[in-house]
């Protein structure tokens, strides 16, 4: 008998199986220079034997679920697929000409529209050839019941080097990369003293859980058992008062409705939008804050021009963004499953003016790290896995429902130095975040190489006017921008 999958992991398979516009994989997309001496892209046999030996280390990328679907009183297990070979989830594409970056973000478009097998091993990469001046890229998909976005990204170090020369098949902690420190909403503070429990990616409105609670008593009793055994009567209470500050918070001030909460269809569109680090940067250590405010006042930018140019009025409080947190320890980057919890914050897309805009990111961030979201959040998910499947496939709909949120921003940390995959430079490094069931749009941002790389995933049928927001978020960057070198220039210059 396999590992059996834990309720969150179990949630992204539900998540799928209640909504048919719903695919909840991860991927990212990696762009490299041409091969050394006009070598052409790897072919399937060389990528299919760097990444047996990366196997090893991640045995789930050889395994399949028990079941494909999670109904009954058990959750699927993970169990080791005999007719597993690496081949059989590796395909090669070419980009018709002239092989641009449209023509690549049409094909991720297609690509990132096709659910994966479910009688398979949950993941495939694809080698595109036909870009542009010999460029060349890799194309990974994994299902998010297997692994979290820091997890995924582990996966793609196994085709990649920190040198040109490397010898093939070398591999081992000498040459895995590290990413750069996690992203700067982690609330010490809070999930201190979650260590690495089983943390949810969102949250249970009040008459969900009540329902819930009805609907079977051992949803009740594990509840009542958590709060039995708390291992200390401090974090007991602090938990407790974690909990109903989510469920009450979540009745009263639920996200706005808008447009971007249409139904979804099974169809996406993939836009892409780059920026130096070092702009971020700047903008931060001139307005204050984090690079990761800098990244949702972007993103809030964007968004309101969009909502702006749909005649919609603004929402007066903002619009209210799923923000992931990494709760992976040190060692635990190859760890299977999702080691991740969430906070939520308003984006004030109703603020005229970019720095006040700027301001008011800062602010709201600045409170939810203060607070006790994310602690209420972890504590509501670990109790829902009481609650057997037949009972879990109801809430999954609740944990991402349109209420709690209206778009998805992730922000993944990357390595900082150059990486090289089969002797060619890797250039870039676009990821992609899933959009759940009437949500139209998610955000994943990385950095790699002294670049922050935005990765637009939309619904097509409700955001035909993606191109719209990729513009109001570069615009959004260049009047932050504007606003940090004036301020710059109004202060005193440093003594030397």
């Amino acid at each position: 008998m396999g590992e059996q999958l834990n309720s969150l992991d179990a949630t992204f398979l539900e998540l799928e199986e209640l909504d048919q516009g719903a695919h909840m994989h991860i991927g990212v997309v990696m762009v490299f220079e041409p091969r050394p001496g006009g070598k052409v892209p790897p072919s399937l046999p060389e990528l299919a034997a760097r990444l047996d030996r990366g196997t090893e280390d991640l045995p789930r990328f050889t395994q399949r679920l028990s079941k494909p679907t999670t109904g009954g009183l058990s959750w699927p297990s993970w169990e080791d697929d005999e007719g597993f070979r690496v081949q059989n989830h590796l395909r090669a594409a070419r980009l018709p000409e002239p092989g641009g970056e449209a023509e690549l973000l049409d094909w991720l478009g297609e690509f990132y529209s096709e659910r994966l097998d479910r009688t398979r091993p949950l993941w495939e990469m694809v080698v595109v050839d036909g870009l542009e001046g010999g460029r060349w890229a890799l194309v990974s998909k994994t299902h998010h019941c297997m692994i979290d976005g820091v997890g995924s990204a582990q996966m793609g170090h196994f085709v990649v080097d920190t040198e040109r020369n490397a010898a093939p098949g070398s591999r081992g902690a000498s040459r895995r990369v590290s990413p750069s420190s996690p992203p700067s909403l982690k609330p010490a503070s809070t999930l201190g003293s979650i260590g690495s429990s089983t943390a949810g990616l969102a949250r249970l409105p009040l008459r969900a859980a009540s329902q819930a609670a009805r609907s079977g008593a051992a949803l009740l009793r594990g509840g009542a058992g958590l709060a039995r055994h708390p291992g200390r009567g401090s974090e007991a209470l602090k938990r407790s008062r974690a909990l109903v500050d989510v469920l009450v918070h979540d009745e009263i001030v639920a996200a706005p409705r808008t447009s971007l909460n249409a139904p979804t269809g099974a169809k996406r569109l993939f836009g892409m939008m780059r920026a130096p680090l070092s702009e971020l940067k700047e903008v931060k250590g001139a307005l204050g804050g984090t690079v990761n405010d800098v990244v949702l006042a972007v993103a809030t930018g964007g968004l309101r021009r969009l909502l702006i140019e749909r005649g919609e009025e603004l929402p007066e409080r903002g619009l209210r963004a799923m923000v992931p947190v990494n709760l992976r320890e040190t060692g635990e980057e190859l760890a299977m499953g999702n080691r991740v919890t969430s906070l939520y914050a308003f984006l004030p897309v109703a603020v005229e003016d970019p720095l006040e805009r700027y301001e008011h990111q800062v602010h709201e961030d600045e409170s939810l790290k203060s607070g006790m979201q994310a602690l209420g959040t972890t504590t509501l998910i670990d109790l829902t896995q009481y609650a057997p499947p037949v009972i879990h496939s109801f809430l999954a709909r609740s944990l991402f429902a349109t209420r709690l949120f209206n778009v998805t921003i992730t922000n993944i940390p990357g390595p900082q130095q150059p990486l090289y995959g089969f002797g060619a430079r890797m250039t870039e490094a676009w990821p992609l975040v899933p959009i759940a069931a009437n949500h139209a749009f998610g955000l994943a941002v990385t950095s790699y190489d002294g670049n922050m790389f935005f990765g637009l995933n939309a619904d097509r049928s409700s955001m035909p006017d993606l191109g719209v927001l990729a513009e109001g978020m570069r615009d959004s960057l260049a009047e932050l921008l504007d606003a940090a070198r004036a301020q710059a220039a109004r202060s005193p210059a440093a003594p030397e």
